[in-house]
């Protein structure tokens, strides 16, 4: 493996830790306070990927590579919302050219590995891909689920439900769906609770 220039090194760290500083504007769009942070969500999905037995057809190390790079173009370009009216084809271009960048400070084998695993995501072809875009859809409404019960505002994320029917395509992410979204529906719990049978496969 090439070896890295320390100064561009520090740059791609400089990029990265602005995720953990950026908001997740859908939420200030909906004046949800205190809410998460890009590298929060990020992490969630992550930690998620261990979810999956040894026994899956699925790569858990892709899936874990593949969730931790998903919003990397976010660290230049920011959190873009529909709200924003950016055409898509032009969003696609700025954060793939933002993921160019990011990826330059790294090497030829590091960068384009990085770059390679944005562009697997964007495709959602891949078996991996897919089932990340589950975990970045359920982190979504989890983390809705989680503001409502906290703020005591039932239903107020209901456009994130909406949204996301029928688009689940991972079996299990289906079973965790189905038990959130029970748990939602039950009256308030105390905070750190967890929803009965949401963790088992």
């Amino acid at each position: 493996m090439e070896a890295l220039n320390p100064e561009n090194v520090l740059k791609f760290m400089n990029l990265v830790n602005n995720l953990k500083h950026s908001s997740r504007r859908g939420w200030s769009l909906i004046n949800v306070e205190n809410h998460e942070h890009i590298a929060g969500h990020m992490y969630a999905m992550g930690m998620m990927t261990f979810l999956l037995g040894d026994d899956s057809n699925l790569d858990r190390f892709k899936c874990l590579q593949l969730a931790l790079v998903h919003d990397l173009a976010e660290c230049i370009v920011g959190d873009i919302t529909p709200q924003d009216n950016i055409p898509e084809d032009k969003k696609h271009a700025m954060e793939d050219e933002a993921m160019k960048e990011i990826a330059s400070n790294l090497g030829e084998d590091i960068g384009k590995m990085i770059y390679n695993l944005y562009k697997e995501y964007e495709a959602k072809e891949t078996p991996e891909a897919i089932f990340v875009k589950d975990l970045d859809r359920l982190d979504m409404l989890f983390t809705a689920t989680h503001y409502e019960k906290r703020d005591n505002t039932p239903r107020k994320m209901q456009e994130f439900f909406d949204a996301t029917e029928g688009k689940f395509k991972h079996p299990f992410i289906q079973k965790l769906v189905k038990a959130l979204l029970e748990y939602r529906n039950k009256p308030h719990q105390l905070e750190g609770s967890v929803p009965n049978g949401i963790i088992k496969q």
